[in-house]
């Protein structure tokens, strides 16, 4: 029963102070996220996992590309895995349910589950815009 607090005491350490960082401007707070997401000076390795070229597999890769110019500028890349060509790429991601937007860098991994349509949602999923706002 110790492993859930040295994990919590762990992801304290590693997550940095951003509390500052972030300060809501209705006109301009795009520019605001953009501005911390890309002062980290990291690649960011987004992984999409789909099945074939279905209307959400789609969806999911358009709204994570708009996504990614808005707020990523040029420090990402995308890899688009099909798993109906590539099955066994599944299982090292653990992917249960498609489409799934696995983000590799900057660590922590974070999965998001669905077609990404709601930007505000995988904003904060990817880390790139805090919680509650």
């Amino acid at each position: 029963m110790k492993w859930p607090f040295i994990a919590e005491k762990i992801k304290k350490k590693i997550k940095p102070k951003l509390k500052d960082a972030f300060i809501m401007v209705s006109d301009n707070s795009k520019e605001i996220y953009k501005k911390e997401a890309l002062n980290k000076n990291e690649k960011w390795i987004l992984k999409l996992y789909v099945a074939g070229q279905t209307p959400k597999s789609m969806a999911a890769f358009e709204n994570l590309k708009k996504i990614c110019q808005d707020y990523l500028s040029d420090q990402y890349e995308i890899h688009v895995i099909d798993l109906l060509k590539n099955p066994q790429l599944a299982e090292g991601d653990q992917i249960l349910a498609i489409p799934t937007l696995v983000r590799k860098l900057p660590t922590p991994f974070r999965k998001i589950i669905g077609d990404l349509s709601n930007t505000e949602r995988v904003l904060v999923g990817l880390d790139i815009q805090p919680r509650g706002n």
